[in-house]
């Protein structure tokens, strides 16, 4: 096998919003079971995570609401752009993570989407979701680590700080 493709990573589509509306306590990376026009759309980087999330369906992990759009040049054979797909995770994990999630107040939140070694994963998270004050708290902290970033970079370079 060829050594460049078992490193290669590229993403598909990620889901930016649910950063900000959870808390990531931790990540997995699932695979995700597809049909053949849904691989062949997704290398053209048709799909959607924006309403995505998972949920537990007789013991294993099932995503909903992921949207990948019907291939181009599929015809009969074409799938639902928006059916619950099973996720590939290993027994103890999937263990874990419904242990998690039944404490109450965690959520299955996809992160992003992409092939690894030529293989469809989902980056999926345990996440918390987050009230309107927390979300204004973090933008808060990032402004204002981000200005201590700025000056303490200033003040490495041997500027002053300009006030005006």
């Amino acid at each position: 096998m060829n050594p460049a493709r078992q490193t290669e990573r590229k993403l598909i589509a990620s889901n930016k919003k649910a950063r900000h509306d959870y808390t990531i306590l931790k990540t997995y990376e699932a695979g995700i079971v597809l049909a053949g026009t849904e691989v062949k759309s997704l290398r053209e980087g048709r799909a959607s995570l924006v309403d995505a999330f998972a949920q537990e369906h007789d013991g294993e992990l099932m995503l909903h609401g992921l949207h990948i759009a019907e291939y181009g040049f599929g015809s009969w054979t074409n799938h639902a752009p928006r059916r619950t797909r099973k996720l590939l995770l290993r027994r103890v994990e999937i263990a874990r993570i419904l242990e998690k999630t039944r404490e109450g107040g965690l959520t299955l939140v996809p992160l992003s989407m992409y092939f690894a070694g030529g293989w469809a994963k989902v980056e999926l998270a345990l996440a918390k979701g987050r009230k309107s004050y927390d979300k204004r708290q973090a933008l808060a902290q990032r402004d204002a680590d981000r200005e201590i970033a700025r000056e303490l970079g200033r003040h490495l370079k041997g500027r002053t700080a300009r006030r005006g």
